[in-house]
């Protein structure tokens, strides 16, 4: 592949996480060349020079349409609060450039509508940051779903903690409003949805209940502010080829801190996964003799490609930064017109009305079609 040049938008946490898979990927898979950061766009013109230094970017703006005009950018990362996937991404797709967004696509369905046309239109590829389907543990309990290790499955169950909302008494912040989107479920419960995605193919059906532990949050100058979405939920899913599946996502739930907990239950066995060990798997084979039946843990190690990539020895673990250059990897595939396992923004578009139908069944409390168009 030639070398490409990038434009990154934000330098928050998943600004610099983008900056460090497109600084290391050519390092760790020495197949394609080397990326050249051309352009990095913050609002505040002193941080953007800042983190463009930081991070490696030859130039920095305070007006992200700046970044889209430059000819030597080739791919835009979308790093911004929710609100703004929408316009920036439509805006560089129109110009040309591939896009990598953050999930999710935007706070409204229409929105992530037009994410998805304005891709199909472009011709450009785009795809969303769901990087924890690329972590090698999980590419090979897919191999071992498609081979039939555990039978048929007939049930799965996903949760996903967090506790970074759980104090009653932390001031209010942009997640809880409204214009952010309907809180855990588009906040971070979209990355089940990919795992789920991945595994078994999108939900076709939900039923689901919200639930608000806290009513209001202290502000910063006094006085308390009405949240105004919703922190937990408990969805039933009925999954491709008819899969039972329950989902429960929590952002408000003390102890837990990056907890995605897998169990997926087959005719001939079943496997665990939990996000917090995520350089493990457990797997229970029914084909074992009685008396030796029982969970057996596996560690990731190079025989999970691509962990051999990072690190020679089984049992040393990759971590979050590490998914995300390996998505930065297939990013790249895609753009050379090879085979990429990510989620592109049709996929994405799936996951988004997978969220709005299960919004929609709380309010009418009943089950809802996702639509699959």
């Amino acid at each position: 592949m030639a070398a490409i040049g990038i434009g990154l938008i934000g330098t928050g946490y998943m600004g610099k996480c983008h900056a460090l898979a497109w600084n290391n990927v050519a390092t760790i898979f020495g197949d394609v060349e080397r990326p050249r950061l051309v352009h990095l766009a913050e609002r505040d013109a002193g941080l953007a020079q800042a983190k463009a230094r930081e991070f490696g970017f030859s130039r920095a703006t305070s007006d992200w349409r700046d970044l889209l005009s430059d000819p030597e950018v080739d791919v835009v990362s979308i790093t911004t609060p929710n609100q703004f996937h929408a316009e920036m991404a439509i805006a560089a797709l129109q110009a040309g450039k591939h896009v990598w967004c953050e999930k999710p696509m935007a706070t409204t369905l229409a929105d992530a509508e037009r994410m998805a046309a304005a891709a199909r239109q472009s011709g450009r590829v785009a795809i969303m940051g769901y990087n924890y389907i690329q972590n090698p543990v999980m590419r090979h309990i897919r191999a071992l779903l498609d081979e039939g290790a555990i039978g048929t499955v007939n049930q799965v169950r996903v949760e996903m903690d967090e506790d970074f909302m759980a104090d009653p008494d932390a001031p209010f912040s942009p997640r809880s409003e409204k214009a952010s989107g309907y809180g855990a479920l588009d906040d971070f419960a979209v990355h089940t949805l990919s795992l789920l995605w991945n595994l078994f193919g999108h939900a076709e059906q939900v039923m689901a209940d919200l639930g608000k532990p806290y009513a209001d949050r202290p502000l910063p100058a006094g006085g308390r502010r009405a949240v105004e979405n919703h922190d937990q939920a408990n969805v039933l899913l009925r999954l491709a080829g008819g899969i039972s599946a329950i989902l429960m996502v929590n952002r408000a739930a003390f102890g837990r801190k990056g907890r995605i907990a897998l169990q997926i239950f087959g005719s001939k066995g079943a496997i665990l996964y939990d996000q917090e060990r995520m350089n493990e798997f457990q797997i229970y084979r029914a084909t074992d003799r009685a008396g030796e039946q029982g969970f057996a843990t596996v560690l990731a190690g190079p025989q999970h490609s691509p962990y051999g990539r990072f690190v020679p020895a089984p049992g040393h673990s990759l971590g979050f930064n590490d998914l995300k250059v390996i998505e930065c990897r297939e990013l790249l595939a895609a753009i050379a017109g090879e085979p990429c396992r990510a989620v592109d923004f049709s996929e994405g578009l799936r996951i988004e009305r997978s969220v709005h139908a299960m919004a929609q069944s709380f309010a009418e409390r009943r089950w809802v079609d996702v639509a699959a168009g």
